[in-house]
């Protein structure tokens, strides 16, 4: 019975709070409930791009900084991402309705002859946690794969993951065909994996190494920004 007394009710909380509670259910990972403050926030008018950006994004960033500093761990950032994921089918179809522009478009898959999918998902979730839009091509992508989702979907970012020494030297192969087809210099290419470093990636012609989900998505975001100001100082 005190348990029932003790049952928060999200729909008596102010916006202020109900964004913070919405955050801190990310946080735990508990999907049910951020999904509902979600849906309360849009009964209450707000725009699906607000909710996101202030409610899921910055409830993410705060598991990203916790995952970096070892405060959090691989099974609960996961837990975070589904929570986050719950939220992020709500919002999808009406930010699609409302033309709100994802922060920039990703292309992410592990590398052929490699299987390893825990890392790659979580940068998958994370990014899209950040507002970034995913296209998860799975595990095992030869170059051709990688090639035609890049012509299909036109991302500004193409990732590659691997777990495997012996799978590291096939993302060189993918990125010296872009080379190749000169069109190395439309993606920012990311690489990740526990066996890679930032020798490796600089190596192989990569633009950053990043050695998990939150790095990823500091990365990516900074390389977007200085991209866009280096269009934007050439228009």
């Amino acid at each position: 019975m005190s348990q029932q007394g003790e049952e928060l009710d999200l729909r008596e909380l102010d916006d202020e709070e109900l964004v913070k509670q919405i955050q801190d259910d990310l946080y735990d990972g508990l999907k049910d409930e951020v999904e509902e403050g979600v849906r309360i926030l849009l009964e209450r008018g707000w725009q699906p791009y607000r909710v996101l950006t202030e409610a899921l994004v910055e409830g993410m960033r705060i598991v990203g900084v916790d995952f970096r500093d070892g405060i959090l761990f691989v099974p609960e950032v996961l837990l975070a991402a589904n929570a986050m994921k719950g939220g992020m089918a709500i919002l999808r179809p009406l930010l699609a309705e409302t033309g709100a522009p994802p922060i920039g478009k990703m292309v992410i898959g592990t590398v052929k002859g490699d299987i390893h999918d825990i890392g790659k998902n979580l940068v998958a979730m994370m990014m899209e946690g950040a507002g970034f839009e995913v296209i998860d091509l799975g595990i095992n992508c030869d170059v051709d794969k990688f090639l035609a989702a890049l012509e299909q979907h036109r991302p500004q970012i193409l990732g590659m993951s691997a777990l495997l020494t012996t799978t590291m030297p096939y993302m060189k192969v993918v990125i010296d065909t872009l080379v190749e087809r000169g069109i190395r210099d439309d993606y920012i290419v990311l690489v990740g994996g526990a066996p890679l470093n930032e020798a490796f990636a600089e190596a192989i012609g990569a633009d950053a190494y990043c050695r998990d989900a939150a790095v990823a998505v500091e990365t990516a975001k900074a390389l977007m920004a200085k991209r866009h100001n280096r269009l934007a100082a050439g228009a």
